[in-house]
């Protein structure tokens, strides 16, 4: 089998996971139909009441031994990731990383996000006491992608854990082995707990809508904003609440007063890591005009050195999902014909399944190249007279994700400026990197947060306790029994609470 023939096999019942880079088959598994599906989610809600019954110091302990359980198959687990993502084995250990961290954040502040609350009751009810608690939802479903298939999916399953839920993941069929490592890796790590709290199901689209037919008590989904939107209205049937987090069209703005070099390294990594193949990299930059010949030399100078493969010298591996370097093809070529100038490389530059860098400068605002998600190694570059019009062109557009500002003096300023759902400064992807800064993004980019405190509260039901401490004679506000004279006093009472205000 041609490594562009496509990244994995399909047959009526095994799903065949393959090499990107060579074609060659990794491993086999049996695809999971709808009575597999919901098995799986029945063992999970039995386990559920399990582990979420557990002290917050419990699950901490779980979660930390698995932590430890994947740094120890640390080696074993990168070179899966390489053979099946097809990232480079440094790229795989950022990327496992990153999710040990905020797989360690999760157990550690679980605790202080989540636990009950205590209240004001407010003057009109300072009879009462007002609990505010988190419980845990029961039985949490994800949808995992490819392009980073354990650090992405685990911002929805570590922070479900953390907070007392049980999770069913489907890894993306082009990284199924990845994904059943990273489980089989939590069972390894805490073979007291029974069969269930987090386990995976495998298999294409179809196993995918089972799980979300399936009775969850929530879907986190990562992947094409056009498949989100199906996720959603079959989620509704049910009234299953979703968390989305789909694609993007980051913009980088590079002010006048700009670290150039700086600005430029960043950009040339943003654009064209892991293939291009990052839902918050960088695909767009509006630069000043007064900057602009020097951004575009520099952020040349340093991609033309660097190269796709599969070998230990490879800068970025191979597109992982064949149907993609058609979409790639396609924004390069349309960039072109509206106007834009390649710079560096252009149609050539596909070359089988890898990619080789691509700059295009000052495409038109129309082009699929600037509207729509590329999801490769290209990246393009407008001028623009200044501030005010890279806020403007970066706002316009579907996607509202991820965004970077390289600014010395004014970075802060014009990050606030942005109608995104991140945005780092002075450099690219900080805000995925920190445990504690919720991710996502707004319009077609998707619903809800994963990461943070708020990532933590999309997987819990908030309850509310009101606890009557002692009655007021004569205040019987919610009963029959409520007086004129009651009334009056509130007629009196109400316009000095509320009806100062000027």
């Amino acid at each position: 089998m041609s490594a562009t023939d496509t990244a994995l096999d399909k047959r009526d019942d095994t799903l065949i996971s393959v090499n990107p880079a060579t074609g060659d088959t990794l491993a086999t598994y049996r695809i999971d139909d709808e009575e597999a599906v919901r098995a799986a989610v029945a063992k999970a809600r039995t386990a559920s009441a399990t582990w979420g019954a557990l002290s917050y110091a419990e699950r901490k302990k779980h979660l930390l031994r698995w932590n430890s359980k994947l740094v120890e198959k640390s080696e074993a687990l990168c070179d899966l990731i390489h053979a099946e993502n097809g990232k480079p084995r440094d790229d795989a250990f950022l990327e496992l990383m990153l999710a040990l961290e905020h797989i360690a954040w999760a157990a550690k502040n679980a605790e202080k996000v989540l636990k009950p609350k205590k209240v004001s009751p407010g003057a009109l009810m300072a009879n009462f006491a007002a609990y505010l608690e988190q419980r845990p939802m029961g039985v949490v479903g994800v949808i995992g992608p490819w392009n980073y298939p354990i650090y992405t999916p685990n911002g929805s399953i570590a922070y479900a854990l953390a907070a007392g839920n049980a999770v069913v993941f489907k890894p993306s069929e082009f990284s199924t082995g990845i994904g059943n490592f990273f489980a089989a890796a939590f069972r390894e790590a805490n073979p007291e707990l029974p069969d269930g709290v987090f386990t995976t199901i495998n298999g294409y689209g179809a196993t995918g809508a089972a799980l979300v037919r399936s009775g969850v008590d929530k879907i986190a989904f990562t992947g094409s904003t056009a498949t989100g939107k199906k996720i959603m209205a079959a989620a509704a049937e049910t009234l299953t609440p979703v968390l989305l987090e789909c694609g993007g069209k980051d913009a980088v703005i590079v002010a006048a007063d700009a670290d150039i070099k700086a600005a430029a390294d960043a950009i040339a990594w943003g654009a064209t890591g892991n293939s291009g193949q990052t839902c918050a990299g960088v695909e767009r930059v509006y630069v000043d005009k007064s900057v602009a010949t020097e951004l575009i030399a520099e952020v040349k100078r340093i991609l033309t050195d660097i190269k796709p493969g599969s070998g230990e010298k490879a800068n970025y591996g191979p597109m992982t999902m064949p149907g993609q370097v058609d979409i790639v093809r396609r924004h390069i070529e349309d960039a072109l014909k509206n106007g834009g100038k390649a710079v560096l490389g252009g149609p050539e530059s596909i070359k089988d399944n890898y990619i080789e860098p691509v700059i295009l400068v000052d495409v038109d605002e129309s082009s699929d190249a600037v509207a729509e998600e590329t999801f490769g190694p290209t990246v393009t570059i407008r001028t623009v007279d200044g501030i005010d019009e890279a806020v403007r062109l970066a706002n316009n557009n579907k996607y509202g994700l991820g965004s970077a500002v390289y600014s010395k003096k004014h970075g802060l300023e014009i990050a606030r400026r942005l109608a995104v759902g991140c945005t780092s400064v002075n450099s690219v992807l900080g805000f995925a990197a920190i445990a504690a800064l919720p991710f996502g993004g707004t319009r077609d980019s998707g619903i809800g947060r994963i990461h943070g405190a708020p990532g933590m509260l999309e997987f819990t039901q908030p309850h509310s306790i009101a606890v009557q401490r002692f009655t007021i004679p004569g205040m019987a506000l919610l009963s029959y029994s409520r007086t004129e004279s009651t009334m009056k006093l509130l007629r009196k009472v109400v316009p000095l609470l509320h009806g100062r205000n000027k």
